[in-house]
């Protein structure tokens, strides 16, 4: 029996005031012991859950990298090279682009060589790069399956900009497109200047004496 307190009148009544029992009082032995058990039994099998609510991540995993979601991260992959032997077409996320690759929203026909300039053709391409362009760098020149590529990289408007070519017998296929994409923040919109890839390409291409269709001439 728990120890009584002194008598408490209140309203001419009196009560006795008795002292509150603990919670929880084990007083069993065997029962503490039994307790810990119980938990630590209970704790390995919310470890091993299959379900993934309860799964725990580990501290040494490493963070998840985020996707390549937003046009500013997407701009930031720029491939180059040949696809599937053809040049690449413009990405959607770089208006700084043109190509004769028909699936380019910037579209430009490819040049034609005249039979009296085909002889080395991709050496006078180099010297006519390096002789209108500033700080030109001729990267790659190599013979392929599907013609001989030349890669060359130049100052453009805001950046470091990318020449492509595949020369074919007399056809001259080419893409020149901005190495990176520059975004005004707030806006997502990207800053390029496709005509000025326009003129650029247009001053190798007289320096060479070479030719381009137009729509105007299939009038």
């Amino acid at each position: 029996m728990g120890h009584l307190l002194p008598p408490l009148v209140t309203d001419n009544v009196s009560v006795y005031q008795q002292r509150p029992k603990p919670f929880l009082q084990i007083t069993d032995p065997k029962k503490t012991m039994i307790l810990p058990t119980i938990l630590s039994l209970a704790l390995t099998a919310t470890l091993s859950s299959p379900l993934p609510s309860l799964a725990i991540p580990s501290l040494n995993s490493p963070p998840s990298l985020p996707s390549l979601t937003t046009p500013f991260a997407q701009s930031k992959n720029l491939l180059t090279g040949l696809e599937n032997g053809k040049i690449r077409p413009c990405p959607s996320t770089n208006p700084g682009c043109i190509s004769t690759n028909p699936k380019s929203s910037s579209f430009a026909f490819p040049w034609s060589i005249p039979e009296n300039y085909s002889d080395n053709a991709i050496q006078k391409l180099q010297e006519a790069i390096l002789k209108t362009q500033r700080n030109a760098k001729i990267q790659v020149v190599e013979d392929t399956p599907y013609g001989q590529y030349l890669q060359a990289e130049v100052d453009g408007g805001f950046n470091r900009d990318v020449l492509e070519f595949l020369v074919k017998g007399d056809v001259v296929a080419y893409r020149a497109v901005a190495k990176k994409v520059t975004y005004i923040y707030p806006f997502t919109t990207s800053l390029g200047d496709s005509k000025g890839q326009e003129e650029r390409l247009k001053r190798i291409m007289d320096q060479l004496g070479w030719y381009a269709p137009s729509f105007d001439s299939m009038d």
